[in-house]
């Protein structure tokens, strides 16, 4: 039924403030960007080995009922250096949301919470970097 992931969205109320620092932090810049009324109302980056979809959208887009504080499920991104990732989100105005923490050998994660209100969890995950393996042959930096 669940066939992979398709599109993380994250809400903001500034998109292009949102953009820029994702475009900061990733070294990339969104991939399709649509605007209304001339200002950018959603920006979508494709992300990682599998070119995962992260989506940036005008809170006033958000779902009925959706907070305006950070909650709800954490999505892991996969990262090779996890302290060095969590200190560029840091140091470029992120906050800790959960602290490094070991969950078993391969397994490691952390969150923080961007400056536009959304968590944004990043792993190291040795299943992962296995299933990436399998698919072509080759070993990712570890």
């Amino acid at each position: 039924m669940l066939r992979g992931l398709s599109t993380v969205t994250l809400f903001a109320d500034d998109v292009a403030a949102a953009s820029g620092w994702y475009t900061e932090m990733l070294g990339m810049a969104p991939y399709f960007v649509r605007e209304i009324a001339g200002t950018p109302a959603y920006a979508e980056f494709r992300l990682g080995d599998h070119q995962h979809e992260l989506g940036i959208i005008d809170r006033r887009f958000a779902p009925a009922g959706t907070g305006d504080t950070p909650g709800g499920a954490v999505v892991y991104w996969h990262v090779d250096d996890l302290p060095a990732a969590v200190e560029r989100l840091v140091s470029g105005g992120a906050v800790v949301h959960e602290q490094i923490t070991e969950r078993g050998p391969g397994f490691v994660t952390a969150s923080v919470i961007d400056p536009y209100g959304n968590i944004l969890g990043v792993m190291y995950n040795q299943h992962y970097l296995d299933i990436l393996r399998t698919r072509t042959g080759v070993r990712p930096s570890a």
